[in-house]
């Protein structure tokens, strides 16, 4: 499970321009005004190979007694009980205010570990931005400027090595495929779980929100052994009010970097909401390999059906790569299928790609379609590997491969899912430039 790192503290000190930062998105609202964050939320980051969780929280103030700003310092302390690290901000410019002291003994009870960031140090000589904040007795002051991203690399490889790693996965024979249900509330993820397990294992209720944590039920089919997940449902963040729910985002998420296969369930019944973008989003950026079943399917004139399928093409073209199916889960119709498809998803995200197979099949792409030239420079594509897998991941070799766009890197995408039938999971394509290592020899030469 991924790791979650949360930051806090008082109002504008640049919390939400620091978790845009981290998670390279403008989720977080940010201008020059206190505030503005109320709701936490979060996002994934990686520094290298390591991906985390960062949830963005409103301004802390410990000593609210009424109020937003109670409620606010409510989520706060709940997101502090969910972290595994806490980055705990202060402003370089203000300096260290008493509220600054009143959020870090707060921190303090928490047990939790807490990283001293001072924020917009931009410009000032790093002994002097994080000199007086050494008297919250918090450890080293770390200097930063989110804004402009200096040291903020530096500050996330320390809590990242200062984080238990996480537990080493069984050998791949012993692993059962980790399926995630997962969708906006009362669209019939519970439903599809008992109707998937053939008893009423989790509570089914007309109202959403009924599921508030993610369950885990291992069963079979067939002769093959599965582990399913029931996710709560993922509301707009504006309409997540109640602390168990936001609570519940955060399994949610969880589940969905835990799982091989994530079956996005959407209601034939309702609109295609931009909620089911954003969670397919979700899944994309964990690399998981997806399945959209859209339910509720039976009773639907053809008409409406006809209205369903066009809304999914113009709302979630980006989704090309994975089965579509259209079930009813109360009436177990469309299950078979669906299964076979989450099959088909996971041994694609499991795949080995041979090295000499990957490598020909790119001089194929190539010679089809050679990648465009940039000025009098055309980038040389030599050979491919596989880097990983769920999902898998080629690595290309060349030189000048800083020059390849995105649409051809797109272009080796297609052709490598044709190529190793690659239905069902995400693709990932990386591009290293080799290094020539007679180079040196020749200059010394001369």
């Amino acid at each position: 499970m991924l790791p979650i790192v949360t930051i806090v503290g008082r109002p504008n000190v640049g919390k939400s321009t620091l978790f845009n930062r981290l998670t390279r998105s403008r989720d977080a609202i940010v201008a020059d005004a206190a505030g503005l964050t109320r709701d936490r939320q979060y996002g994934r980051g990686r520094v290298g190979a390591k991906a985390y969780l960062v949830a963005d929280t409103g301004g802390f103030e410990p000593v609210a007694k009424e109020g937003i700003f109670l409620e606010m310092a409510r989520q706060t302390r709940q997101a502090v009980d969910e972290a595994d690290a806490i980055l705990f901000i202060v402003d370089a410019r203000s300096g260290l205010v008493p509220q600054d002291r009143a959020i870090a003994d707060e921190l303090r009870k928490s047990g939790r570990r807490v990283f001293l960031v001072v924020n917009k140090a931009e410009g000032i000589d790093p002994g002097v931005a994080g000199a007086e904040f050494h008297a919250l007795g918090m450890g080293d002051p770390v200097p930063v400027s989110a804004a402009h991203g200096d040291n903020v690399a530096s500050l996330m490889e320390r809590v990242l090595a200062a984080l238990p790693e996480p537990g080493v996965a069984p050998p791949r024979e012993e692993r059962r495929p980790r399926i995630a249900v997962v969708g906006r509330p009362n669209v019939g993820k519970s439903t599809l779980v008992n109707a998937l397990l053939g008893e009423e294992r989790v509570i089914v209720f007309g109202e959403p929100g009924t599921t508030r944590d993610s369950i885990y039920v291992d069963f079979e089919r067939g002769s093959r052994r599965y582990t399913l997940i029931d996710t709560a449902g993922l509301r707009r963040r504006g309409r997540v009010v109640e602390p168990a729910e936001r609570f519940s985002m955060v399994k949610t998420l969880q589940a969905i970097e835990d799982a091989n296969v994530a079956v996005l369930v959407l209601d034939a019944r309702q609109e295609i909401a931009e909620q089911d973008a954003h969670i397919a989003g979700h899944i994309l950026d964990a690399g998981r390999a997806l399945v959209v079943a859209v339910n509720k399917w039976d009773g639907l004139a053809e008409e409406e059906r006809e209205q369903v399928k066009r809304a999914l093409v113009r709302k979630l073209d980006f989704l090309g790569f994975a089965r579509l199916h259209f079930i009813s889960a109360l009436a177990g119709q469309g299950i078979g299928p669906l299964m076979k498809s989450v099959d088909e998803a996971y041994r694609a995200a499991m795949a080995r790609l041979p090295t000499p197979r990957l490598t020909r099949a790119l001089a194929q792409a190539v010679a089809q379609q050679p990648p465009p030239r940039a000025g009098a420079i055309r980038p040389k594509l030599r050979y491919a590997h596989q880097g990983g897998i769920n999902p898998p991941r080629i690595i290309i070799h060349g030189s000048a491969v800083e020059h390849v766009p995105e649409a051809y890197r797109r272009y080796l995408e297609r052709f490598f899912r044709e190529a190793f039938q690659l239905q069902g999971t995400p693709l990932r394509i990386e591009f290293r430039s080799g290094v020539n290592p007679f180079a040196g020899e020749r200059r010394r030469r001369r």
